[in-house]
């Protein structure tokens, strides 16, 4: 499971500790989502989507998602 949490949180300014009292879980809890050791509960991945108000599948992906910059180093 592939996921964009932590360039969410930089984009916010937020902490893994603070997504992680937001969100009822332990801050180890979203290193491992980070890291892609630990595939959230759908029941999770939609209040980590709902936290960042944005749908599911922007943050979340069972594909790579492209490297950012990618598409204007082609054109």
């Amino acid at each position: 499971m592939y996921n964009r949490i932590a360039m969410l949180r930089a984009e916010r300014g937020i902490s893994r500790r603070e997504l992680a009292d937001a969100l009822g879980v332990h801050y180890q809890t979203i290193g491992y989502l980070e890291r892609g050791e630990y595939s959230p509960s759908l029941h999770l991945a939609l209040r980590i989507s709902a936290h960042f108000e944005v749908p599911v599948e922007v943050i979340f992906s069972t594909d790579p998602f492209p490297r950012l910059g990618a598409a204007a180093t082609r054109a």
